[in-house]
């Protein structure tokens, strides 16, 4: 709660700070990189098993997931099946139905979903690196952390880090709570799913959201 709090509240330093092309540059890269690793690594590929590669680039996958500062690849993929399975439902862990704050992000600091779900994730449990990455997830946003302060010093660790995490926080949120509130829906689920243009833009197609809940 402290981290999660804190680094909201570093934010308001860019008032202090300013910002320079670089710093914004390194933001960017950091946002859609680390974007990318969400949704095309840890939700396509680890929560859906969509594609399949190399265990290599699984790895780097799973390392670069993790610098999102999401927690680890077995406890979010695990923790995303439980919601496909419980979606608006008694079990979801971000269930639209328990309130807007709540889906966007009260879930996150709700300690009955600290724990990985490893029965829902057994099928990449069995790789040990996967299972030391998610153990130790907080390794790859300090690894993070380091190479900001190495590009661009104080400035670069407050917008390639901070800002672009924070950003990246609620960007991957608001598919829990905004997708399944505003939108359109072309395909009777049973939940509340509903597909938004703007979102999809923001979240590297992840809006077609109500498309992903009758196709997952």
């Amino acid at each position: 709660t402290m981290i999660y709090w804190g680094l909201h509240a570093l934010c308001a330093l860019v008032f202090v700070v300013g910002v320079s092309k670089g710093d914004l540059l390194l933001a960017a890269t950091t946002f859609w990189l680390r974007l990318f690793a969400i949704t095309g690594g840890y939700h396509r590929y680890f929560a859906h098993r969509a594609f399949r590669t190399s265990r290599a680039f699984q790895l780097v996958l799973a390392v670069l997931g993790a610098s999102a500062t999401q927690k680890g690849p077995l406890w979010w993929a695990g923790g995303h099946r439980r919601h496909h399975k419980y979606s608006d439902l008694p079990g979801d862990m971000h269930s639209p139905r328990d309130g807007f704050w709540y889906s966007h992000q009260g879930w996150i600091l709700d300690t009955r979903w600290e724990e990985t779900e490893l029965d829902r994730i057994r099928d990449f449990a069995k790789f040990p690196e996967l299972v030391w990455l998610n153990r130790w997830h907080f390794v790859p946003p300090l690894a993070l952390v380091g190479i900001c302060a190495l590009v661009g010093g104080f400035s670069g660790v407050l917008w390639g880090f901070v800002v672009s995490t924070v950003a990246l926080w609620h960007a991957t949120y608001s598919i829990n709570s905004l997708a399944h509130r505003w939108g359109t829906r072309r395909y009777p689920t049973a939940d509340t799913s509903r597909n938004n243009f703007v979102l999809a833009l923001l979240t590297l197609g992840e809006g077609w959201h109500n498309n992903h809940h009758w196709y997952m």
